[in-house]
């Protein structure tokens, strides 16, 4: 059996997670499991997991889940986030945690020489460097769970020593793709908050609308796959069934496709380097006879250029378009500003704060903090 911790197990990644461990219950044991403010969910998943520890962040609901799990340890705090993952027969740690916050913990689980599970895009785009550096040098494997990352990681498996020319990172396009700006100034959140092929948390959501995603997704692969930005190439695909691809020096491409089910590269995780059967729908080619592909619209999803500017940038310009992003989404969501002011505030904190080429943890920690206040200060005017 795998032991394993879930960092974030009560929002979408994490449920989908435990419905993998609760299909292979001889496969995986449940070490930790954490949430931020869902304390009902986290108890009930513990009542059924029963996990060595569990992390309620939010310390408002610690005496709640104390109290309904008397025979687990139960922690609470950001802090504790780092407690939990180093536990010592812990194998495997699924960041599933939503923002820059999951950097922290994964650094500790690294640290502590645990395989990583990353379904936290945010580590890599903050403090991506220095956070795969330390998995080399601390012999830890990092399996990419996004389906575009897991597409590209699975299509590398047995080329290890063939140099890749470009990768192609597919995107629906949202909500709104080939929507003009008039459309887009009118947006509500309502709207945003439906995409047409996935079911994701909110935040992860109006990334994909705005095109913000796959900008975090570029950084991510950057660091992941040691590219650099001219190799990185997005392509929208509306029918979502290709995942991403790998283009080798030779002309051959090679791409994952599945149906979109979040629980496919979870699984994969999970279980690498084995595959192990699933029941899971399988895909049909005869009900998915048209696969289309456009270029992705940087004109009037601005988000999309700003994050691969940021890229080529390097240092902590990526840090700081993420922690500005976290606040204009989080602004968005509850009504503050509308869709395209969120691109205005990203790009005025890439022009107006302290750029650091090559930043240490605590640079990355004081441009995110500082980066967030400038952000809310923009939003509030």
């Amino acid at each position: 059996m795998k032991n394993i911790s879930i960092l974030g197990s009560t929002g979408s990644i994490g449920t989908q997670a435990l419905e993998v461990v609760r299909a292979n219950p001889s496969l995986y044991m449940i070490d930790v499991l954490t949430a931020q403010n869902n304390a009902d969910l986290l108890i009930q998943q513990a009542l059924e997991f029963n996990p060595k520890m569990v992390v309620i962040t939010c310390e408002d609901h610690y005496t709640k889940v104390k109290n309904a799990l008397p025979n687990v340890e139960v922690l609470c705090g950001e802090e504790a986030l780092i407690a939990a993952v180093q536990l010592p027969q812990t194998q495997f740690v699924l960041t599933a945690i939503m923002g820059s916050v999951g950097l922290k913990p994964t650094i500790a689980a690294i640290e502590a020489k645990k395989d990583i599970g990353l379904a936290n895009k945010e580590t890599l785009v903050v403090a991506g460097e220095l956070v795969m550096q330390l998995a080399k040098e601390n012999g830890v494997k990092i399996i990419p769970v996004d389906s575009e990352h897991s597409a590209i990681f699975q299509c590398l498996v047995g080329e290890e020593n063939n140099p890749i020319e470009k990768i192609f990172l597919t995107a629906s396009g949202g909500p709104f793709r080939g929507k003009d700006l008039s459309f887009l100034a009118t947006v509500q959140k309502e709207q945003a908050l439906k995409h047409p092929n996935w079911v994701m948390g909110a935040k992860i959501t109006i990334d994909s609308a705005s095109l913000m995603n796959k900008g975090l997704e570029a950084i991510e692969a950057k660091w992941l796959f040691g590219l650099e930005a001219e190799q990185i190439e997005v392509v929208v695909h509306p029918q979502s069934i290709i995942h991403s691809m790998v283009q080798f020096t030779d002309g051959s491409i090679k791409a994952q496709m599945g149906l979109p089910d979040m629980k496919l590269p979870i699984h994969y995780a999970l279980a690498y380097p084995q595959r192990v059967s699933s029941n899971f729908e399988r895909f049909n080619f005869l009900n998915h006879p048209e696969f289309t592909f456009l270029q992705a619209d940087t004109e009037n999803f601005r988000n999309l250029e700003l994050a691969f500017t940021a890229m080529k940038k390097g240092g902590n310009m990526p840090c700081i378009i993420n922690a500005a992003n976290e606040i204009v989404v989080d602004a968005f969501l509850k009504d503050k500003i509308g869709f395209l002011q969120m691109s205005d505030v990203i790009e005025e904190c890439m022009q107006k704060m302290t750029f650091v080429s090559l930043p240490t943890l605590q640079n990355y920690l004081e441009t995110d903090k500082e980066t967030r206040i400038f952000a809310s200060q923009l939003v509030t005017k």
